[in-house]
């Protein structure tokens, strides 16, 4: 398996890609769904979703998935 081929290919959509960067910022999860206006709960189905999506495990990988997402440069449109 390649570096490349680690984690899914599904996208995030852009509430989701919201919750990556509060989870990447160190939030909770009730301090995530007070962020975004909605419970607990749903936070929890939406992680485990990204999780899915992504290829993940857990909150570290998906940190680590999003700020390597960040490092990486923009293509001009």
């Amino acid at each position: 398996m390649f570096a490349n081929e680690r984690y899914g290919t599904r996208v995030p959509s852009q509430r989701e890609n919201r919750v990556i960067e509060l989870v990447a910022q160190g939030l909770k999860n009730r301090d995530v769904a007070d962020a975004i206006g909605t419970t607990e709960h749903v936070v929890k189905n939406y992680l485990r979703v990204i999780y899915d999506k992504l290829g993940l495990w857990n909150r570290v990988e998906l940190a680590l998935w999003y700020e390597s997402r960040r490092q990486q440069p923009q293509l001009p449109s």
